[in-house]
């Protein structure tokens, strides 16, 4: 056992990591973050720390938590860091340390292989195309022979393969204790070991589930614990609004319309009329969807109400879940299916009973339509309360931590949102030198942000970048229909691989990026974060114009009434933080090491014509700036 008790020390030069990893930097900055983490865990504080890119947070707040031998639980923003931490990162802190420490990985239900459903679908596979069948075979093949049934262990069945919503379970189609497979189900098991765990790695999503379940009163999935680490932190106000919110879907509608014909096969009620009642739910469900119009997006309850026939639809829908309900409820007894989808169709009853008025002014109704489906919701107009009590309250640590948290060096904006106004906080700046490492071109003469010609200007001067840059340029934009513009006007154009979000998983399209090492990558959306490109493979990362919300959002909109009505500015308190934040994050994807170079383009003349563009210059990296292209292509040259 190393003499060294204290995580600076330990993450300092003469501390194992120094023999354990080649090309090993001690940081100053990860050291002050790693003993400030080390007092929070100790005091039972809350602490918001943010560490820029290259600080090395994860061993920051890894080192500490393992050093303090209480029960901890980490929670990250996507699988692919979960499953870093847990096969990588965790395992290398231990042997480090040298301390006997348990860990466990728990995802969501999802992703694990539901063998009572696997069942159901090997049964009946009329409702399959030929290609899922096929995807069917590969699943159950591989169900004989799994041990932790984690479906990211099936190669061969695309991700977006219908078959999976057969084989996985829902909170809704879970018929738990009652399954004949409860004792060797896979979720279950994985839920014991999370709950023996010294260290239990998560997602938000599933932490986020969970809280909501403890309050509710329906038990929990992870257990109780010492200290709550939430990496990717700028992630959770979006996602503890998601789950702090009800809704019903035209997905969760037929579900139940066909869980509920399979489970009348199964357990047989001798009730007539199950299949007839059921297409006739299913009918009114997508008659529902219609009313909505053909258009896709978000809107307000109101909007909804105002499409003519609309309201009529949504009453039949409702009139055609309460005759199915009066079935199930005949039919219940027979058997745990029935009886599932019996509680199931309660719940969707009144949950469309609750939308239906407009009693609650705490909680916004809208909507949001695809090109088949709809969900309606029921948003908080504020998670900062709920949120402080059911994850702040508990007598425990949490630590939020990310590169991205503050604007121009403060919290406010992060701490109000969640309810962490007492919280300690703290700035840890990252090793990069950006003055020298990079350079911030904003370019003059292209069109307003709204002008219908920005996209054809952006990609004017885009298609000179990656003539001077050969390629290894990020393009990265705020809208899919600028991303889709963009890569027609540059399909059959660009003299190097284009690749472009959509066209393959995104995993997939960051491999092809990295190994070519001359391509040129369109994204919106998830490629702003969580993407990690070291070395010549990219050398621009460029930005159409500022992240901010769609105007319309109906959130948005709700939010900011609420704001005005307690005399704050909704765009400077609500939208133009939140623009920060993600601007920060698209940034960040240019420098990722000490020897990388690069230039960052923002296409978004607001930069200098409007007085908040300070605000997002002040947030950024401490680059050179220029609006010369010539010193653009200097620059690269000398790369």
């Amino acid at each position: 056992m190393t003499l060294l008790t204290d995580a600076s020390s330990l993450l300092g030069s003469g501390g194992p990591f120094t023999h354990l990893l080649d090309n090993y930097r001690v940081r100053e900055s990860q050291q002050q973050m790693a003993s400030r983490i080390e007092q929070a865990i100790t005091d039972k504080e809350i602490l918001i720390a943010e560490s820029g890119t290259g600080t090395g947070k994860t061993l920051a707040y890894l080192v500490p938590a393992m050093l303090s031998g209480k029960k901890v639980l980490v929670s990250t923003g996507t699988r692919h860091l979960q499953d870093q931490l847990y096969k990588l990162d965790l395992p290398l802190v231990r042997r480090a340390l040298e301390v006997p420490v348990t860990m466990a990985l728990l995802k969501g239900r999802s992703n694990y292989l539901c063998r009572f459903r696997l069942e159901q679908a090997e049964l009946d596979r009329s409702g399959y195309s030929p290609y899922p069948h096929v995807d069917l075979a590969l699943i159950s093949k591989w169900s004989l022979t799994t041990l932790h049934g984690d479906v990211a262990e099936v190669s061969g069945v695309p991700e977006q393969s219908r078959v999976w919503s057969d084989v996985t379970s829902t909170v809704d189609n879970c018929i738990g204790m009652k399954c004949r497979h409860y004792d060797d189900c896979f979720i279950n098991m994985a839920r014991k070991d999370a709950m023996e765990a010294d260290i239990l790695v998560v997602n938000h999503h599933l932490f986020l589930a969970d809280v909501v379940l403890k309050e509710e009163g329906f038990g929990q999935l992870l257990p109780k614990v010492d200290v709550v680490i939430f990496d990717e932190a700028h992630q959770i106000p979006d996602t503890a609004s998601m789950y702090f919110s009800t809704g019903v879907s035209l997905r969760q509608i037929l579900d139940l319309c066909r869980d509920a014909q399979r489970a009348e096969v199964t357990e047989k009620s001798g009730i007539t009329g199950f299949e007839r009642r059921a297409d006739k739910l299913e009918k009114r469900a997508r008659e529902c969807r219609l009313a909505m119009g053909t258009s896709m997006g978000r809107g307000s309850w109101s909007q909804l109400e105002a499409i003519s026939g609309f309201t009529t639809a949504l009453e039949s829908l409702k009139q055609g879940l309460q005759q199915m309900l009066e079935l199930l409820k005949s039919a219940a007894v027979t058997g745990d299916q029935l009886e599932n989808c019996y509680e199931r169709a309660q719940v969707l009853i009144d949950r469309l009973a609750a939308l239906s008025t407009d009693s609650n002014k705490e909680f916004i109704r809208w909507y949001e339509t695809s090109k088949t489906g709809f969900r309606l919701h029921s948003t908080p107009l504020s998670i900062a309360d709920k949120f402080r009590e059911l994850v702040c309250e508990q007598d425990r640590s949490v630590i939020f931590t990310s590169a991205t948290l503050a604007v121009s060096g403060s919290f406010t904006h992060y701490q109000q949102q969640l309810g962490l106004e007492d919280a300690g906080t703290g700035i840890w700046p990252g090793p990069f030198n950006y003055s020298e490492q990079a350079l911030f071109y904003l370019p003059e003469g292209l069109p307003e942000p709204g002008d219908s010609g920005h996209t054809a200007s952006v990609v004017e001067l885009a298609e000179k970048l990656i003539k001077i840059s050969r390629g290894r340029v990020f393009i990265l934009f705020t809208s899919y229909r600028a991303l889709n513009e963009a890569a027609s006007m540059l399909e059959g154009r660009c003299d190097y691989p284009l690749l472009v979000q959509g066209e393959a998983p995104r995993h997939e399209l960051l491999k092809r990026f990295r190994d070519a090492g001359d391509a040129v990558l369109l994204g919106t959306g998830s490629f702003w974060e969580g993407v990690d490109v070291k070395g010549d493979a990219l050398i621009a990362v460029m930005i159409d114009k500022f992240p901010f919300a769609v105007p319309d959002d109906p959130v948005l909109q709700a939010r900011s009434k609420a704001a005005r009505s307690a005399g704050l500015n909704p765009f400077m308190t609500l939208q133009l933080p939140q623009a920060v934040v993600a601007l920060r994050q698209g940034a960040g994807r240019l420098i990722r090491s000490v020897d990388d170079r690069g230039v960052f383009i923002l296409c978004d003349s607001r930069l200098v014509s409007k007085s908040y563009g300070k605000i997002f210059i002040r947030s950024l990296p401490a680059m050179k700036r220029t609006r010369n292209f010539a010193e653009v292509s200097a620059f690269l040259e000398r790369g």
